[in-house]
């Protein structure tokens, strides 16, 4: 998840120094992958990279980091970590982690990165993890270098390059953490903001995606909205469909039973998304396909609603739990489709998930 550049660079502009600690590297079973991320200030942490033991001499070492005072140790340092029983964690393997002091003076690398990131630039952020300090922010079409006029490494190059073709994931190579910085194609649609749509998107809007949350009814939003929401107050909600790009996730729960259905048909019919879910009971699904038969909808596009939505052997019904749930079977649906190569592929593993 991206949103350490947005809460790193809130610091930075604020001249709050801060301490960046990332996962580097891991060898054997961890709490963490590679790139995960804390950040620590002289006031609190930012995210997490496995909590336990580990984090705490993680943050310990951060704000010694933060008391020297000084920039010349502002570069980065690691730590090697066996996570047994000397670190107090049963996990077994071992983990490199490093540590960037961020301060104004230090960090130009940051404003540039923010910039990129803002302007949903794909590229590699390629960082030496032995001194002396060295950063690259790799696109397909140039380099920046910071922390010395040394050019980018030429396999460290190729690599970063590679990675934004293949959709890998962050991992270390001679002496360097390779960490792609992508924009989000986890893209959901709420239709619905009552109580489980308001509950649904204060649990998704935790998650690496960007959600547009539609309703017809005036006044129904909260003030604020976390970043990565759009809240759509529309007359016709079903015209916001095709504002979402192919892949998407749909979720229906309006107040409106009709609206409800006009709305998954038109879902169903683009055929393109990933997941499109219907709040409500089994008899209401029948009464749904029932409807849209009569409408010409083929079986197998019937077969891909969802409803009634969540993990099965939930039993709750009250808001919290109902989102949770339905997170659950998101996250599920979209690691599947991941996996898959085909547009058949991921259909059949679509539905041996749900």
């Amino acid at each position: 998840m991206n949103k350490w550049i947005t809460d790193l660079s809130d610091l930075f502009n604020r001249g709050e120094p801060s301490v960046l600690v990332t996962v580097a590297s891991v060898r054997g079973s961890a709490p963490r992958e590679v790139g995960a991320k804390m950040i620590v200030t002289s006031k609190e942490t930012i995210g997490t990279i496995g909590g336990g033991q580990l984090e705490y001499q993680c943050t310990r070492i951060a704000c010694e980091q933060l008391k020297s005072g000084s920039d010349s140790d502002a570069g980065k340092l690691t730590r090697r970590f066996a996570l047994g029983a000397n670190c107090g964690q049963c996990c077994g393997g071992v983990v490199e982690v490093l540590f960037e002091k961020v301060t104004a003076s230090s960090s130009g690398w940051l404003p540039a990165l923010d910039a990129l990131y803002n302007e949903q630039v794909s590229l590699t952020v390629a960082t030496s993890t032995a001194m002396p300090p060295r950063k690259y922010l790799i696109t397909t079409e140039s380099c920046a270098s910071f922390g010395g006029d040394s050019p980018c490494p030429d396999e460290i190059l190729e690599a970063g390059r590679s990675m934004l073709a293949d959709e890998s994931e962050a991992r270390s190579l001679d002496g360097y953490l390779l960490e792609p910085v992508r924009p989000t194609t986890f893209n959901i649609a709420i239709f619905g903001a009552g109580h489980v749509g308001a509950a649904s998107v204060d649990v998704l809007s935790r998650l690496d995606c960007t959600i547009r949350w539609i309703d017809s009814r005036r006044n129904i939003f909260p003030v604020s909205t976390p970043d990565n929401v759009l809240a759509v107050s529309s007359a016709d909600p079903v015209r916001e469909i095709p504002a979402m790009p192919s892949g998407s996730f749909f979720i229906v729960m309006t107040h409106n039973h009709s609206l409800d259905q006009e709305i998954c048909t038109e879902v169903l019919q683009r055929e393109d998304f990933a997941y499109c879910g219907l709040i409500g009971s089994l008899s209401k699904r029948r009464q749904f396909e029932r409807r849209m038969k009569k409408l010409g909808m083929r079986d197998e596009l019937l077969e891909r609603l969802v409803c009634p939505i969540g993990v099965s052997g939930v039993l709750g019904r009250k808001p919290a739990e109902i989102a949770i749930s339905l997170a659950a079977e998101i996250l599920k649906v979209r690691d599947v489709s991941i996996r898959s190569k085909t547009a058949t592929d991921r259909i059949q593993d679509y539905l041996r998930a749900l």
